[in-house]
């Protein structure tokens, strides 16, 4: 069990880490779509962080 949260947590934190590359890629592209696009990208890093900190604690809890 732990190695599935083990993948799991890598495979979060590699999606936080490609939606955070793209929110700055829109930011520094700038234009008229850009900042809802950039914004989004961003909303969306918070959710997979939340779901990385989540995986975590539950890796933790289930290691005792």
């Amino acid at each position: 069990m732990n190695e599935l949260f083990a993948v799991l947590l890598i495979l979060a934190l590699g999606l936080v880490v490609a939606s955070l590359f793209a929110g700055l890629f829109f930011m520094a592209r700038g234009g008229q779509d850009d900042p809802r696009k950039s914004n989004k990208a961003m909303r969306l890093r918070v959710t997979l962080q939340g779901v990385a900190l989540v995986l975590f604690l539950l890796a933790m809890l289930t290691q005792a």
